[in-house]
C-alpha cells in the first residue's frame, strides 16, 4: 500500500482545496488541517487580484477564523510538522475503508505527503516538509483493539502542542492531555519496530489487547530542513490525572543499577532496583490482583523471550492517596487567599480535559481523589484494603527494542570478564534475563 498521491507535489493552497477533510479536526496549526491565517498584505493582494482588469478568474473570498488554541511557534517546527502529519493522515484513513483482515503488505506499507507551502507562515509550518507514516492500517487497528478511537487520537495529538519531559536521562514528549507519549527513535529503531510489528500485532490479537507491553499507536518520519526525524507515539503508562509520587525502572539487575546523586536530586527522579532495596519499597496488592499481574507479565515475557528480546524494565509508578489529598487542599487554599478560588472546572492532581483519548471520563460521573478509571488507566493498579498506605501503582514494561545480537554478545563478554561470570549483569541471554527479571519482580510484592 505504498502510495504518493498527486496532491504531494501540488502546492499548499491547492492541495488543502483538494484535500480539505470532509470533517476536520480541530488543531493548533490552524483552524483546519493545513489552514493558516495569512498575513494583511497577501490577504489584500489576493482580493485586488480577483476584481482587477484582465482578470478572467474568481477567487473565492476566505474567512479566516482567529485561533482559540495557543499556535506553535518556530522555535520547534517539527511539532507543527507532527500535528499536522497526524491531522492530515487520521482524515485521510477516514475515507478508507478499514480491511477485513490485514495482509503481509500492509505490514510493509506507507504513507507520504510533501507540501511545499508557498503562501507560508513560520509562526505555524516550515515553508517545505515530508511526512511519512508507516504500515498505517497495523496501527489503525491496534488503536482499535487498544480501545483508543481515532478522533480522540486525533484531538489528543493535535489540539494543543505537546510539551518535552524527562525520563532517565532521556527527552520525550507528553500530549497535552497527558494520554499520550511520542519518543523520538532512530532508524535503527524503526528498523526493529517493522521487524516485531507482525509478531506483536498478532501476539495483541491473541491476548485481546490485554498486556503489560507498551501499547505501539503510531509511527512517523518527518523530514524538515532536510533533516530526517522519527517518532513512535505510544500510550502514556502513568496516569494522565493523578500525580505520580515516586517511579522506579526496574530490570532484576544490580550491577550499576542504582539512580545518580544528580538523578536523585530531581523532584521525581527515575530510581532503579538497588534504590528499591534500599528504600524497603513494597507493593501492596491483594493476592487475586498480584495472581493476574504475573499470569499476564509471564505471557508478555515469554512473548519477548521467543522474539530474543531482552534489557527491557519494569516501569513502576506510584500514585500516594493522601499525600495527593494534602497537595490539593494547599492548592485549594493558596487559590483562595490569592482571590482565585472561584468555581469552576477542577485542577491540580484530580483534573479532566474535555477532549481528546481522556475524554470518555467527561460521560461519567467524577471520579473520587484515588480512583481511577481502568478503560483510560489500563495500567493502574490500586492498593489492596489491609495496605498501609492508600496507593494507586502503574506498572508495564518498557523499553522492548533490544534485541540479543551480536553487540549484545560482545558487551555480555566484557562485563563478565570485569564483573565475573556470577555476577548479576544485565547483558545476558534473553532466557537467562527473563528469569531473573521475573524472579526480581515476585519478590517486589508485600
Amino acid at each position: 500500500m505504498r502510495r504518493e498521491s498527486a496532491e504531494r507535489l501540488l502546492p499548499l493552497p491547492a492541495f488543502r482545496a483538494a484535500a480539505e477533510p470532509e470533517r476536520p479536526a480541530r488543531g493548533w496549526v490552524g483552524k483546519r488541517a493545513g489552514e493558516r491565517p495569512l498575513g494583511a498584505g497577501v490577504a489584500k493582494a489576493k482580493m485586488a487580484a480577483s476584481v482587477g482588469p484582465g482578470t478572467r478568474t474568481k477567487t473565492k473570498k476566505k474567512h479566516f477564523v482567529p485561533q482559540r488554541v495557543k499556535v506553535l511557534r518556530s522555535a520547534d517546527p517539527l511539532l507543527g510538522v507532527l500535528a499536522w502529519g497526524i491531522n492530515h493522515q487520521i482524515n485521510e484513513l477516514n475515507q478508507v475503508p478499514q480491511p477485513v483482515m490485514l495482509l503481509p503488505d500492509d505490514f510493509k506499507a506507507s504513507s507520504k505527503v510533501k507540501v511545499n507551502n508557498h503562501l507560508f507562515n513560520r509562526e505555524n509550518l516550515p515553508g517545505h516538509f515530508k511526512f511519512k507514516e508507516y504500515c498505517p492500517q497495523v496501527f489503525r487497528n491496534l488503536r482499535e483493539r487498544f480501545n483508543i478511537d481515532d478522533q480522540d487520537y486525533q484531538v489528543s495529538l493535535t489540539r494543543s502542542p505537546p510539551t518535552y519531559e524527562t525520563e532517565g536521562g532521556g527527552r520525550f514528549l507528553l500530549s497535552y492531555d497527558r494520554t499520550v507519549v511520542i519518543k523520538e527513535i532512530t532508524s535503527e529503531d524503526v528498523a526493529d519496530v517493522h521487524s516485531l510489528l507482525s509478531h506483536y500485532h498478532q501476539y495483541i490479537v491473541k491476548c485481546h489487547g490485554s498486556t503489560l507491553l507498551p501499547q505501539f499507536l503510531g509511527m512517523y518520519r518527518l523530514s524538515v530542513d532536510n533533516e530526517e526525524s522519527y517518532m513512535l507515539v505510544m500510550r502514556n503508562m502513568f496516569s494522565h490525572r493523578l500525580t505520580i509520587h515516586r517511579k522506579y525502572d526496574l530490570k532484576g539487575s544490580l550491577i550499576s543499577r542504582e539512580a545518580s546523586d544528580k538523578e536523585k536530586g530531581k523532584e521525581l527522579p527515575t530510581l532503579k532496583d538497588i534504590d528499591f532495596l534500599n528504600m524497603n519499597q513494597k507493593v501492596y496488592i491483594s493476592e487475586e490482583t498480584k495472581k493476574d499481574f504475573m499470569e499476564k507479565l509471564k505471557r508478555d515475557v515469554e512473548f519477548l523471550v521467543q522474539l530474543k528480546i531482552m534489557d527491557y524494565s519494569l516501569l513502576l509508578g506510584i500514585h500516594d492517596v493522601q499525600r495527593a489529598e494534602q497537595e490539593e487542599e494547599e492548592d485549594i487554599k493558596e487559590e483562595e487567599e490569592d482571590g482565585e478560588g472561584e468555581p469552576g472546572a477542577p485542577v491540580g492532581s484530580y483534573g479532566t480535559y474535555p477532549e481528546g483519548i481522556g475524554s470518555y471520563l467527561n460521560s461519567h460521573k467524577p471520579l473520587e481523589p484515588g480512583d481511577f478509571d481502568p478503560y483510560i488507566d489500563v495500567y493502574a493498579t490500586k492498593s489492596a484494603e489491609n495496605s498501609p498506605q492508600k496507593e494507586i501503582y502503574f506498572m508495564g514494561l518498557i523499553d522492548i527494542l533490544t534485541q540479543y545480537d551480536a553487540k549484545k554478545k560482545a558487551a555480555h563478554a566484557a562485563k563478565t570478564v570485569k564483573h565475573g561470570a556470577g555476577a548479576e549483569i544485565s547483558t545476558v541471554h534473553p532466557e537467562q534475563y527473563a528469569k531473573r527479571f521475573l524472579d526480581f519482580v515476585t519478590n517486589i510484592f508485600a
